[in-house]
């Protein structure tokens, strides 16, 4: 089974980094998929994004890092992905997510490739940590290596 971790990772967190490590040993390849979005102007520049987790990662060989526009289920099918793997930090987290899941199980099943969302909640130890709160840290002069996966 493979699996899809999507996102913008800007920046790729270390709770980003927890939830790959506990989704791996559930599947046989795990996709991480850095989405271009936009409607968004990102922090770090993608081939950065793209180094930093393939570089975090270069001694997994069941990972492979990519990176798409347009929408997560296309850049799923072309991956043969059979289930997203998304973290859940707080009630507010899954509510979005559980709306994104119905709908890509909605959209995927209509064309007989169903994919479905499995959500792990994230480390307690973890749950303060975004990369929103990590970016306005960076714009601020914070140092930020702590919390980045490196």
């Amino acid at each position: 089974m493979i699996a899809m971790f999507p996102g913008s990772f800007d920046p790729f967190t270390i709770g980003h980094a927890d939830i790959v490590r506990r989704a791996l040993p559930l599947f046989d390849h795990l996709v991480i998929a850095i989405g271009e979005n936009a409607a968004k102007t990102p922090c770090f520049p993608l081939n950065e994004r793209l180094e930093a987790i393939r570089a975090y990662f270069k001694n997994e060989s069941k990972i492979s890092v990519i990176s798409y526009d347009g929408l997560t289920i296309d850049a799923a099918r072309q991956h043969h992905v059979q289930y997203f793997i998304r973290g859940v930090r707080s009630v507010g987290d899954y509510e979005y997510e559980r709306s994104m899941a119905d709908a890509n199980r909605k959209i995927s099943a209509s064309t007989g490739e169903l994919i479905d969302t499995l959500l792990l909640y994230t480390d307690p130890q973890l749950a303060y940590i975004s990369s929103s709160l990590i970016r306005d840290l960076y714009h601020h002069g914070a140092d930020i290596t702590q919390f980045v996966a490196k």
